[in-house]
C-alpha cells in the first residue's frame, strides 16, 4: 500500500526484505502454525516463515499483483504446505483457507521495487511509461483514467487526502488546464506538469513524489484496503496469534497504531455517560513502533520511513 515504496526481497537479489528478522520475531513462528503473508511481493517475509515451519506447518499467501503471484506459483506451488491465492488482503477471511484460524498474519503494505522498477506498471516518476499505477493491472481503473474525467476539486482533494500535498490546488488546476489540450497518457507528462507548477526550493525530493503517492494510493484503495484487512485479520487469528504490520506512511501507520489502541486500552472515561461502560481488550500491542536499525537503512535507504507494529489477539486458547 502506501508510503514511497519499499524494498521486499527478491529471489534474484538475494535482498532481505524490509525489517526481516524483526517481523518473524514479531510473528512468533511455531512448527506447526498457519501463517498468511497478505502482500507476497517478491516472497521475502514469506520464505522466512516456511523456512521455520514443520510438515505440519502452514503458509497462505496473497497479492493482488499477478506478477507476484506467478512468483509464488513457480517457487512455492509445489509445496504441500503452502497455498496461493490472487487477491486483497481485503477479502482475507473469504478465503476458505482461512476457516481454521491463523496464528500469524503480515502485511507489508506499500509498493514493492519489482513494482517501481517496471516503467510499464506506471508506479515511478523516475520512469516513463504508461500512467497506470495498478497493483492489479485487470481490475479497476488506471490512473490516466481516471485522471481524464476527474475534476479540478475531486484531483486536488486526492492529492492533499493522500499526499499532503500543500500545493495540491494548483496542480489539480494545471492537470485539468493541461489535458484539454493533451490527454495525460504517461508518467513523465505528469512529472513534468508538476514540477513545472511546484514552487521551487532547496528539497532534495521531486516535486511529483507526493501526488504520485496520493493518486497510487486513491487508484488501489490502499487506506480502504488496510482497515477492511485489520478487521479481516482479526476475525482469522486465533488466541494468541500475532499481527504484524509494516508502513512505510503516516496515514497507513495511524490507522495501524488506532487499531491495536482501540482493542488494547480502554476509552477514556467519558462523564457524560451514566454507567462506565466495561471494556474487554482484544489486543495486546508487543511493543510499539518499532524501527530499522541503523545497518539496514545504510544499505537500504528505503527503510527509513519503515514502521512495524505488533499485536496478539487476546482470548482463551483452544
Amino acid at each position: 500500500m502506501t508510503g514511497g515504496g519499499m524494498e521486499r526481497a527478491t529471489a534474484s537479489s538475494g535482498h532481505l526484505p524490509v525489517m526481516y528478522a524483526q517481523v518473524l520475531d514479531g510473528l512468533r513462528i511455531v512448527g506447526d502454525g498457519a501463517y498468511l503473508d497478505g502482500t507476497f511481493g517478491r516472497g521475502g517475509h514469506a520464505r522466512g516463515v516456511l523456512a521455520q515451519l514443520g510438515p505440519g506447518g502452514r503458509l497462505l499467501v496473497m497479492d493482488k499483483d499477478p506478477e507476484a503471484i506467478a512468483v509464488a506459483e513457480r517457487e512455492f506451488g509445489a509445496d504441500p504446505r503452502v497455498a496461493i491465492f490472487r487477491g486483497s488482503f481485503a477479502a482475507l477471511a473469504g478465503w476458505d483457507a482461512t476457516a481454521s484460524g491463523l496464528d500469524g498474519v503480515l502485511f507489508d503494505l506499500g509498493v514493492s521495487s519489482p513494482q517501481l522498477d517496471v516503467a510499464e506498471r506506471g508506479f515511478s516518476f523516475g520512469k516513463d511509461g504508461p500512467l497506470d499505477m495498478r497493483m492489479d493491472p485487470d481490475s479497476g481503473e488506471s490512473a490516466a483514467q481516471w485522471l481524464a474525467r476527474a475534476d479540478e476539486r475531486e484531483i486536488a482533494d486526492v492529492l492533499w487526502t493522500y499526499g499532503e500535498e500543500r500545493q495540491s490546488r494548483r496542480i489539480a488546476r494545471a492537470i485539468v488546464a493541461d489535458r484539454e489540450a493533451t490527454p495525460l497518457l504517461r508518467t513523465a507528462q505528469l512529472a513534468e506538469l508538476i514540477a513545472r507548477v511546484m514552487p521551487r526550493g532547496d528539497s532534495k525530493i521531486h516535486p511529483a513524489t507526493r501526488s504520485f503517492q496520493a493518486i497510487r494510493i486513491f487508484i488501489n484503495r490502499e487506506l480502504a484496503d488496510l482497515e477492511l484487512g485489520l478487521e479481516a485479520a482479526m476475525a482469522r487469528l486465533k488466541p494468541g496469534g500475532r499481527l504484524a504490520v509494516i508502513s512505510f506512511h503516516s496515514l497507513e501507520d495511524r490507522i495501524v497504531k488506532r487499531f491495536i489502541g482501540a482493542r488494547a486500552k480502554a476509552p477514556p472515561a467519558n462523564r457524560r455517560m451514566p454507567v462506565e461502560q466495561a471494556f474487554t481488550p482484544s489486543l495486546r500491542a508487543i511493543g510499539g513502533a518499532i524501527k530499522a536499525g541503523d545497518d539496514e537503512t545504510a544499505t537500504n535507504p528505503r527503510a527509513r520511513s519503515a514502521v512495524l507494529r505488533v499485536a496478539e489477539k487476546l482470548g482463551a486458547q483452544a
